[in-house]
């Protein structure tokens, strides 16, 4: 009878058998799966949203910088073309001004071998006087005139030559001072 007690005891002990349990578990994780599912729809949706209202500033960042970069690279082209422009103004003021140089110089030269040549045809006609001469007196004569002369023309031929070296280096300069005022006029 101990045993059939201890049976008893451990029949009222166990638990009862559940038989809708096993159709209310089936229910609950189904449930759960349709909460977490729209849960997680509900988040999508919301990282959607998100993506969308943070994509358009970002966009317009990207679209502003953008805009930036063209217009700088415009600007940077612009001030490219202009400094090449003057570049290319200076550089033909200088070929000006060298050829300038170089017509004054000739012409400087050339006045110098007209000078010489004036000065020694005056030389040797006074030395053709000075042996015609007959009279110290008239040697003399001869000798104080050559001598005014030839200060009267190296007077004259040193103006000439100051001039025309003025209108050379004027000439010379003239391009580049030209140059240098335009090109700080525009720069201003």
């Amino acid at each position: 009878m101990a045993i059939s007690q201890k049976k008893n005891i451990a029949a009222k002990a166990a638990p009862a058998a559940v038989t809708s349990a096993p159709a209310e578990i089936l229910v609950a994780p189904a449930a759960v799966t349709a909460v977490i599912q729209a849960s997680a729809e509900e988040a999508d949706k919301t990282l959607q949203a998100g993506k969308a209202a943070l994509a358009a500033p970002a966009e317009e960042i990207q679209q502003s910088f953008r805009s930036a970069l063209e217009k700088g690279v415009v600007q940077s082209r612009a001030a490219f073309a202009k400094a090449k422009t003057a570049a290319d103004e200076t550089a033909n003021a200088f070929e000006v001004s060298l050829a300038a140089a170089k017509d004054g110089a000739l012409a400087i030269n050339t006045k110098a071998f007209d000078a010489l040549r004036v000065n020694a045809d005056a030389n040797f006609d006074f030395f053709k006087a000075v042996f015609a001469v007959k009279s110290l007196p008239d040697l003399i004569t001869l000798q104080t005139e050559f001598a005014r002369k030839q200060v009267e023309t190296i007077t004259s031929q040193t103006k000439d030559f100051g001039a025309l070296a003025q209108k050379a280096m004027a000439d010379s300069v003239g391009p580049i001072k030209e140059q240098m005022a335009r090109s700080f006029k525009v720069a201003v």
